[in-house]
């Protein structure tokens, strides 16, 4: 009689253990199904960034000169608007300097001004580069000159000029 009672306790342990494994086991797919849809997931928002990304390098604009359009891409386009950034961050200290210093208001006797490179990378061609500088620190010198925040912004040291003149300065158009 004990035989049998161990003999039945035995089976129904292994029972048990086989049906426990066998769970286990099926939780274990389930969550490789899981962790395999959620990197299948991923990999696809990964591939939509990268084709974002690669449409917006690879955009073209075309910029209005001096009666002519110059092509660019995202890369030229950012480099022409860091030159008016920097061009009106550089007039805005040259005029407050001028002012402090009593002297008379006239970008034109600055070198960097007339020098128009400050900043430049050759991506871009520099007499598109120095135009751009020269038209940002025209306006950056009038508004430190004048201690006024007409065509730009200052706040805690961070001069920018603003969008809105910024895109009329470059007139840049997407196509």
């Amino acid at each position: 009689m004990k035989l049998y009672s161990l003999k039945k306790t035995l089976t129904v342990s292994a029972l048990g253990l086989a049906i426990l494994f066998g769970m286990s086991e099926n939780a274990n797919a389930q969550n490789r199904r899981q962790v395999q849809k959620q990197e299948r997931k991923v990999e696809k928002q990964r591939d939509k960034l990268n084709r974002q990304q690669n449409k917006l390098q690879n955009m073209r604009y075309r910029v209005y000169r001096n009666g002519n359009y110059y092509q660019t891409d995202s890369r030229g386009a950012d480099l022409l608007r860091q030159a008016v950034n920097q061009g009106y961050q550089q007039g805005f200290r040259a005029g407050q300097g001028d002012r402090s210093n009593r002297r008379g208001s006239n970008w034109n006797n600055s070198s960097i001004y007339r020098n128009g490179n400050y900043g430049y990378q050759s991506y871009v061609d520099s007499r598109q580069y120095q135009y751009y500088f020269q038209q940002g620190f025209e306006r950056g010198y009038q508004d430190g000159y004048n201690s006024r925040n007409q065509f730009g912004t200052s706040n805690n040291g961070n001069i920018n000029i603003l969008g809105s003149i910024l895109q009329g300065i470059l007139n840049l158009q997407q196509f």
